[in-house]
C-alpha cells in the first residue's frame, strides 16, 4: 500500500492561494486590506473578551482564535502583495537566523518552520497573549498611520520593516495560544473557497442517491397568484392544474409580503436540491430510507429551513431585499449564519456561494412576485436556476 507523504504549507503557496481570493472590489489598493488587517486584530481581542465575560458559557473560543489568526494573516499577505511584497520575505524577516541557510539553498520557508514543533492549545485566553494582541493591534495601527501618511508610497522598505514587525507579533501570539499558523491558514483557504472558489462547480444532488419517486422534482414549475376570499386576500399556489398547499397571509401586524416566501424554498429546490418545507409540501419524504426521512425530512429539518427563511428575510427588509446585489455581495457573516443554522444536516455540505446563488435567486423572484402579485415560477434543478416569468 502506497503511504501518502505529507508536505507541510509553504508560506509562498499560501500568499498564492490567498491571492487568488482577492476580490480587489476596491482597485487594488492598501486601504482596504489594511482596515481588514486592523479589524481581524480587534476581533481577536474580542475573543479574548468574550471568553474573559463568558468564562463558562463560551464554549467556541479555542476555535474562534484560529479562524481569527487565519484571517489576520489573509489581510496580512493581501496587503504585502498588493504592496509588491513577498510573504515569504516579510516572515524571513520576522524570523532571522535559522531560515537563512535554507533559504540561500532554495528551500520554501513553511509555516511549520516559524513555529515551534510541540504545542499546546490554550482553551482559556492568558494575560501574555491578550498582552500580545494589544501589541499587535498597536503595530498594525502604526502600519494604517504610515499608510494615510503617505509613508509606504514608493518605499518597499518601510513596508516590509511594519510587516515584520507584525508578523513577529503574529508569530508570538500564535504561539501563546498553541495554535499552528499552518492549522490557521488551511482553515481560511478552506473558509474563503467556500465563499469565493476558484471554479463553481455544482455538488451532484444531495438525493441523488435517493429512490426516483423520492427525489425533489428536477423541473417543476408553480402558479403563484393572490385572490380574495370573503374580503380576505390570500396567497394561492398551483400545480398542473391543482392547488397545493395551504392559501397563506403574511402572518404579521404589519403587512410585509411574506405571503410568497414559498418562492425561497423553491429556490432552495432549483439551487440547493434541499427543502424539506418543498418534500412535506409535495408529499416526497424519502419513507425507504426510515433514518433519512425522520432526520432529514422531519419535523425538525422543517423548522430549521423555514427559521432560516424568516431570519433572512429580517435582513433582506434592511437591504431591500437585496436589490441590486450580484455574486459576492451578500454579507459574509449572514451567510456564515445560515451554514449554523443547518450544521449537522445535509444542507451542511452546501458550500458558502451556492447558499448566496439560491438566496440571490430567490429574491429576484420575490421582488417580482411584490410588485406584480402573481408569476409563474419554474423549478430547473439541471441547471440551478429559478427563473419567473408574468401569469396571465
Amino acid at each position: 500500500m502506497a503511504s501518502t507523504e505529507f508536505s507541510p504549507l509553504t508560506i509562498a503557496d499560501y500568499a498564492a492561494r490567498a491571492a487568488e481570493t482577492d476580490q480587489r472590489s476596491d482597485g487594488g489598493s492598501l486601504s482596504f486590506p489594511l482596515l481588514g488587517l486592523f479589524g481581524e486584530t480587534g476581533s481577536l481581542l474580542s475573543e479574548v473578551k468574550k471568553k474573559q465575560r463568558d468564562r463558562a458559557s463560551y464554549l467556541g473560543y479555542a476555535g474562534a482564535v484560529v479562524e481569527e489568526l487565519g484571517d489576520v494573516l489573509w489581510y496580512l499577505s493581501t496587503v504585502a502583495a498588493r504592496g509588491g511584497i513577498a510573504l515569504t520575505d516579510i516572515f524571513a524577516e520576522a524570523t532571522p537566523g535559522p531560515h537563512a541557510e535554507a533559504r540561500s539553498k532554495g528551500e520554501a520557508l513553511s509555516f511549520a518552520a516559524v513555529q515551534p514543533a510541540i504545542m499546546t492549545r490554550a482553551t482559556e485566553p492568558t494575560d501574555a497573549f491578550e498582552r500580545t494582541l494589544l501589541k499587535l493591534a498597536g503595530d498594525v495601527g502604526l502600519l494604517v498611520i504610515d499608510q494615510e501618511a503617505g509613508r509606504l508610497v514608493d518605499s518597499s522598505s518601510t513596508l516590509l520593516g511594519r510587516m515584520s514587525a507584525i508578523a513577529r507579533i503574529l508569530i508570538q501570539a500564535a504561539n501563546e495560544a498553541g495554535v499552528t499558523l499552518e492549522a490557521a491558514a488551511v482553515k481560511n483557504l478552506a473558509k474563503t473557497a467556500d465563499r469565493w472558489p476558484r471554479e463553481r462547480t455544482y455538488p451532484a444532488p444531495l438525493d441523488a442517491g435517493a429512490e426516483p419517486e423520492e427525489q425533489l422534482p428536477r423541473d417543476l414549475t408553480i402558479e403563484i397568484f393572490e385572490r380574495q376570499v370573503r374580503g380576505q386576500t390570500y396567497v394561492f399556489q398551483r400545480c398542473n392544474g391543482i392547488n397545493i398547499g395551504d392559501r397563506l397571509t403574511d402572518n404579521a401586524m404589519t403587512d410585509d409580503d411574506y405571503r410568497f416566501h414559498d418562492v425561497f424554498h423553491y429556490a432552495h429546490v432549483a439551487v440547493l436540491t434541499w427543502s424539506p418545507v418543498i418534500r412535506a409540501l409535495l408529499r416526497l419524504k424519502r419513507k425507504s430510507d426510515p433514518k433519512i426521512d425522520d432526520a432529514e425530512d422531519g419535523a425538525r429539518a422543517t423548522l430549521i429551513e423555514e427559521g432560516i427563511t424568516t431570519w433572512i428575510f429580517g435582513q433582506a427588509i434592511e437591504l431591500d431585499l437585496f436589490a441590486n446585489m450580484k455574486r459576492g455581495d451578500l454579507p459574509f457573516d449572514l451567510l456564515k449564519h445560515v451554514h449554523q443554522f443547518v450544521a449537522g444536516y445535509e444542507a451542511e455540505r452546501c458550500p458558502l456561494w451556492l447558499w448566496e446563488e439560491a438566496i440571490l435567486q430567490g429574491y429576484t423572484a420575490f421582488r417580482f412576485l411584490r410588485e406584480h402579485r402573481r408569476g409563474r415560477v419554474r423549478i430547473d434543478m439541471n441547471n440551478r436556476q429559478l427563473s419567473i416569468e408574468p401569469l396571465p
